[in-house]
């Protein structure tokens, strides 16, 4: 997988870094498949090389019959003030996982 990192932006307000990305999966041993939120996020990780504590996914998107997403992420200063200000919903997508969601969904 590939990422490029459309723009970015400082927001000192929430103490955080808002980054627009598009990251491109050629993967032929994916079939085809989009990147799960968890790929992205590594891919993430290791671009901005931040602490994985730090960093929410907010959106992805993928377009019929691109091999491209586009998405929105945001790098938090502290782990503390991304728990204060993102909302639960977006927390559980970037840290739990998907066992953990399905057992407390269903």
């Amino acid at each position: 997988m590939e990422i490029e990192l459309t723009n970015e932006k400082e927001n000192p307000l929430l103490r955080r870094q808002e980054v627009y990305f598009r990251l491109k999966h050629d993967d032929e041993a994916r079939e085809g498949a989009s990147p799960s939120r968890e790929e992205a996020r590594g891919v993430l990780i290791m671009k901005l090389r931040c602490s994985p504590k730090h960093l929410v996914i907010d959106t992805m998107r993928t377009e019929f019959g691109k091999r491209e997403t586009v998405g929105y992420a945001k790098v938090y200063e502290r782990e503390d003030r991304l728990r204060e200000v993102e909302r639960e919903h977006i927390i559980q997508r970037n840290f739990s996982s998907a066992g953990e969601e399905r057992e407390e969904g269903g």
